[in-house]
């Protein structure tokens, strides 16, 4: 299980920065998972086609297993960058030292090597020139294999609309293992002198993708903080849009049924207009109760779309509609 505390965006650079905690210690109803389970977990993800191979280095492993799924949805490849590793390591280094897991260091605690990811960033010497965003996700897990650490950051929605931000052209990992057992894995994303790139004005992506297969039937709501389910812990997976940061959707309509179904399963929408913790590039919907196993889901998505200019969110283009059907199937 888990804990997700979410950062605002800022202006004029844009920061999206999420820290997934695999919790045990005082709460005894949030455990780690077992590490035979996650090294299985890990081979079946291998096992996938097109997999990058195992390396055995966690920071290599989940940077090589994010760029996989981008890939396979249609976005940019992230380009390995050893100054940002640096940045990332430093980061593991000082929660491992300090005990904590947290996006801000505290100067003069041991290991300190910047308050913010923008300052350990320029510490690193990763130079970052408007205009820029950048974006941090963390995992304090019970379990070294980058595969599956990675994997479970995609399914923490929140962390999902950082991994998947389509601008994103630069990152870096790094990890530290406690004596505890506990694991600190920061990844971290940039893009500096300009935004280009991306998907593009209007485009994006879907995940699961279309025709996915292997897709979890289910999610741990309370891992999240904010928890994107408040009243709930087991739900279903969470099916997420992703468009560039620039760009924002509105209008939404969105559900899924399972195949053969005459009504849509219920879900909890999340949407920049009534979720402050979703990027307005992003939408998602979480079925309010576990998917089935081995069974097909069909995806329906319609809104609106338009350019805007972070952090306003006035659009500065035409609004354009767009939908999208889709379908996956569960393990």
């Amino acid at each position: 299980m888990a804990r997700l505390p979410r950062l605002p965006i800022l202006a004029p650079t844009i920061l999206l920065s999420l820290a997934l905690a695999a919790c045990g210690g005082s709460d005894s109803s949030k455990q780690a998972a077992p590490l035979s389970d996650a090294a299985a977990g890990s081979q079946q993800l291998s096992q996938e086609s097109g997999a990058p191979l195992i390396t055995g280095n966690m920071a290599t492993d989940g940077l090589a297993w994010f760029n996989f799924r981008r890939q396979q949805i249609g976005l940019p490849k992230l380009t390995p960058n050893s100054l940002i590793n640096t940045a990332a390591q430093g980061h593991s280094e000082y929660q491992k030292i300090n005990n904590i897991i947290t996006h801000d260091q505290t100067p003069r605690n041991p290991g300190f090597t910047g308050i913010n990811l923008e300052d350990r960033l320029s510490r690193a010497g990763y130079n970052l020139v408007p205009s820029y965003a950048i974006g941090e996700v963390i995992a304090q897990t019970g379990y070294t294999n980058g595969f599956t650490a990675a994997e479970a950051l995609i399914t923490a929605i929140y962390h999902r609309f950082v991994i998947f931000e389509p601008i994103y052209k630069d990152a870096g990992a790094g990890y530290a293992t406690a004596a505890s057992g506990y694991t600190y894995f920061t990844t971290d994303f940039a893009a500096t002198n300009g935004l280009g790139g991306g998907l593009g004005a209007r485009k994006f992506i879907a995940y699961p993708f279309p025709g996915q297969t292997n897709v979890p039937p289910n999610f741990f709501s309370d891992s999240e903080e904010p928890d994107p389910v408040p009243n709930r812990n087991e739900v279903g997976y969470p099916i997420s849009l992703h468009a560039d940061i620039n760009q924002l959707i509105s209008n939404v309509n969105f559900n899924v049924r399972r195949r053969g179904a005459g009504t849509p399963l219920a879900t909890q929408l999340l949407a920049s207009q009534s979720d402050p913790q979703t990027p307005t590039s992003g939408v998602a919907i979480i079925p309010l109760e576990p998917l089935n196993s081995g069974a097909t889901y069909d995806v329906a998505f319609s809104g609106s779309i338009c350019t805007i200019s972070p952090p306003n969110t006035a659009c500065i283009s035409a609004v354009t509609a767009i939908s999208q059907s889709w379908s996956f199937t569960t393990k």
